[in-house]
């Protein structure tokens, strides 16, 4: 009997799960193993239950928008010669984007810094 709850899965995977099983069943398997064939199919398809987030998900407009922004930002301060770490280059991020490099340097604090903390801390912390 295959494990766990199959609330989550949409009434399409319950079906094709079904439909699965009765294929296997009228082969000549049993049933417990038909059922465990077809939802490991399903999930082999599908990728599981109902999901929300994860390589499916799109990203919204406006966070492409501030991302591309931050990024033709950062890619003319190197044309100028300035490096990612100088201090134009800080100064020209957005303070989300700032927040983004703060936290992937696993800087203490920085949920409470402003902008020009954060460039403080991120230069320091080179």
């Amino acid at each position: 009997m295959p494990r766990g709850d199959k609330d989550k899965y949409t009434d399409k995977q319950k079906r094709k799960a079904e439909h699965i099983e009765q294929s296997y069943e009228d082969k000549g398997v049993g049933k417990d193993v038909a059922e465990a064939r077809a939802w490991a199919t399903v999930n082999k398809q599908s990728g599981g239950g109902e999901k929300h987030a994860g390589s499916g998900s799109r990203t919204p407009s406006h966070a492409k928008k501030t991302a591309r922004s931050d990024s033709a930002k950062r890619a003319a301060e190197s044309r100028q010669g300035h490096s990612r770490t100088s201090h134009a280059s800080l100064e020209s991020q957005s303070k989300e984007s700032l927040m983004k490099e703060a936290r992937s340097k696993d800087i203490k604090g920085r949920s409470t810094m402003t902008k020009a903390q954060l460039i403080e801390a991120l230069q320091k912390h080179g």
